[in-house]
């Protein structure tokens, strides 16, 4: 099919309510703006396997999972960026002398080391359930993301090995050195032949400053912090307020 345009969207605090799950509202609106030749893409730091239902109602199947890290184009895998075992490895051992836990994030499963305080107000941060440990998990798997559970110790992982985005009190979004949405978009792109086609981007996040910095027409929801706002060209409603379909409407895409 030939797009007119292409449309990048968040998750959490931007498609999602408040209980991490697509109005039918905003289903409806998504499924109109693919009607109108527009192709609906997820933009998330979320994993693959958290995003299926949203995949479902959505009728969506191409996306930007892991903060850049896992694409998918149309059905099709199109990259995997994966960090280094030995990388893992330090972040591992700091966070054990910290008394702090590690997720691994895969296309195929989510594992933690163990289960922390901050582990679990993270995971209840966005709904979702505090993963199965397996400390060893990293060794015989890919890693495309961690998620580092932590509230304040920020500095003792900071490293030029990786790049992070703190988006919650309790954890730090972890991906490879230049990992961004902003670079899955780029390689989204280039992969499909698509570098001239118009973007659209809705975010919130400290992670979608990238994205909403890059794409031609960004749009920060109500409730996104002011450093998104800063980056969009139009700021709607929050996301519980009909923010999607109204910032649709601003770009005369539905």
């Amino acid at each position: 099919m030939t797009y007119k345009g292409l449309v990048f969207f968040d998750l959490d605090g931007t498609l999602y309510n408040e209980h991490s799950r697509v109005d039918p509202a905003v289903a409806i609106a998504v499924k109109q703006l693919r009607a109108n030749h527009y192709l609906p893409i997820i933009s998330t730091g979320r994993s693959p396997l958290e995003i299926q239902e949203a995949l479902a109602i959505t009728g969506i199947d191409s996306f930007i999972a892991l903060n850049g890290s896992y694409i998918q184009f149309e059905g099709q895998p199109v990259y995997q960026g994966t960090i280094p075992t030995k990388t893992i490895e330090q972040v591992v051992t700091i966070a054990q002398e910290a008394g702090e836990a590690v997720a691994f994030y895969d296309d195929q499963a989510i594992r933690i080391t163990s289960v922390t305080q901050a582990a679990k107000d993270a995971y209840a941060e966005v709904n979702a359930p505090v993963p199965s440990v397996d400390p060893e998990y990293y060794l015989n798997h890919p890693i495309y993301m961690l998620l580092i559970l932590t509230n304040d110790n920020d500095a003792a992982y900071a490293t030029d090995d990786l790049t992070f985005y703190r988006n919650t009190p309790y954890s730090i979004d972890t991906v490879e050195k230049n990992g961004s949405k902003q670079t899955g978009i780029k390689r989204l792109l280039a992969s499909q032949g698509l570098e001239d086609m118009p973007t659209y981007a809705f975010g919130d996040g400290r992670n979608d400053i990238p994205m909403l910095s890059y794409v031609d027409y960004p749009t920060a929801m109500g409730n996104g912090i002011p450093e998104a706002k800063a980056q969009a060209k139009y700021i709607t409603s929050a996301n519980v307020e009909g923010g999607i379909i109204e910032g649709l409407r601003h770009w005369k895409l539905i």
